[in-house]
């Protein structure tokens, strides 16, 4: 009988409301195990999101300082003074440098460009070989085989596959021209010579494509870059060079003469030292609301009570070796007695004055958190902070399986309920069974009885 069909039988001998019984006896004996459950879920609940919020917040406090610093923004940036000469940038994980460079560029690197004539759509060429020479002092030979029947298209391809050089298709009057580009530099000056298989075959000759005037006609000469320093002239195969300059790199689009200087950020590394202990607050805020020891979710976890003392060791780490400038307090960052920073804006503004490498230096792209800048330090510390053997993602991991343990403890609390309500709904409806039999005897004992004392009358 089930357990809905039983209690609505409930009461019909005793008189008693036995279905509000049952609920009132199985709430008394497991409501305290539920409340229990519930507030350790919302607990858990609480500690998650805690433990997330603080991650979100030391790693985006980290990945927003390396874009910062990866950007460029903090560091001395070259400039060139005729950016229609060239332009100028930092080699990544380069020193700019201090002195001021002029230099002239007398040529600028040309890679060697080759048209055919205009060839019909439906002109088809014989098969043969087509021999490709490139450089002259090292000379480099290709072979390229053509097959019987091939298209304008066929012989682009093939060229394309077997040199590396770009190859273009475009159209004109009459047809559509082939032009064959090298890249840049003398050494990449090439020649083109053909030799049909078959001279009797169906099509046009190979030689369409043979460098000459009857061929492919040479509108560029591959050339080197020249560019003088100081006097001295330099020859490079690319418009893009990296070794002229200390630390700059050069991508010279045009002849004439420029000067390099160095631009200091200095505007930028005060707003920087800001931004960063703006954000540094920031995360205390939200560390100080986790770890409240009266209403903090995380109050009474480790990996988070700890990073206060790990975020602390940032104004006291060596950040820059070589300078006199050394950790944050150099440059005027200062803790006070609530743990956030704050910034000396005076003595910030004396260091950049008198000693703007050593605050760039600060806020170089580094690798280790000794001496390898801010932005390695942070990173050290958020790693051990977020690590997930001891850190705030091993918090994570052991409450998601709390939570999944206790929504099992849920699962068979529930079940027990069901299994106590079935059992008490059947045992009283037994009762009040036998109470209705009781009932119905008395009544006919009562019946009988008048009846006699009826008779007697």
């Amino acid at each position: 009988m089930a357990v809905e069909s039983i209690t609505k039988a409930l009461g019909s001998g005793s008189g008693i409301d036995l279905k509000a019984l049952v609920t009132s006896l199985v709430d008394a004996q497991y409501a305290a195990k539920s409340q229990q459950i519930t507030t350790k879920s919302d607990t858990l609940t609480a500690q998650i999101s805690g433990v997330a919020k603080l991650k979100s917040a030391i790693t985006g406090f980290d990945a927003a300082l390396k874009s910062l610093v990866k950007g460029g923004s903090l560091a001395t940036q070259p400039t060139s003074s005729n950016a229609g000469v060239l332009g100028a940038s930092l080699i990544a994980g380069a020193t700019a440098p201090s002195a001021a460079t002029t230099l002239t560029v007398e040529k600028i690197a040309l890679a060697q460009a080759a048209t055919s004539r205009a060839i019909a759509a439906n002109e088809t060429f014989r098969g043969g070989t087509l021999t490709v020479t490139i450089g002259a002092a090292t000379k480099v030979v290709k072979s390229i085989t053509v097959p019987q029947g091939a298209t304008l298209g066929d012989v682009a391809a093939l060229i394309k596959q077997e040199t590396g050089f770009s190859t273009a298709l475009v159209a004109d009057d009459g047809g559509t021209r082939l032009t064959v580009k090298s890249a840049t530099g003398a050494a990449q000056a090439f020649e083109i010579t053909a030799a049909d298989t078959d001279g009797q075959a169906a099509g046009t000759g190979l030689s369409a494509f043979a460098t000459g005037d009857a061929g492919l006609k040479i509108g560029v000469v591959a050339q080197d870059a020249s560019v003088v320093i100081d006097g001295a002239r330099y020859a490079r195969s690319s418009n893009s060079i990296n070794n002229l300059v200390p630390g700059v790199k050069l991508d010279l689009a045009a002849t004439g003469t420029t000067t390099i200087t160095a631009i200091r950020p200095t505007a930028a590394l005060s707003q920087a030292v800001s931004d960063f202990v703006a954000a540094y607050n920031e995360l205390q805020t939200v560390l100080k609301e986790a770890t409240d020891a009266a209403t903090g979710a995380l109050k009474s976890d480790t990996a988070a009570t700890g990073i206060g003392r790990a975020m602390a060791t940032l104004t006291t780490t060596r950040l820059a070796s070589g300078t006199s400038l050394q950790t944050l307090a150099d440059i005027g960052v200062s803790t006070n007695r609530n743990g956030t920073l704050s910034v000396d804006a005076t003595r910030l503004a004396k260091v950049l004055a008198t000693d703007p490498s050593g605050v760039e230096a600060m806020f170089a792209d580094g690798t280790g958190a000794s001496g390898g800048g801010l932005s390695a330090a942070l990173s050290a510390v958020a790693t051990r902070l977020t690590d997930k053997n001891f850190g705030l993602d091993a918090a994570a991991t052991r409450y998601t399986r709390q939570q999944s343990e206790l929504a099992d403890a849920k699962l068979k609390l529930a079940d027990a309920t069901a299994a106590t309500t079935e059992r008490m709904t059947k045992q009283f409806a037994g009762m009040d069974a036998r109470v209705a039999a009781y009932k119905s005897t008395q009544t006919f004992l009562t019946n009988q009885i008048a009846a006699w004392n009826k008779s007697d009358s």
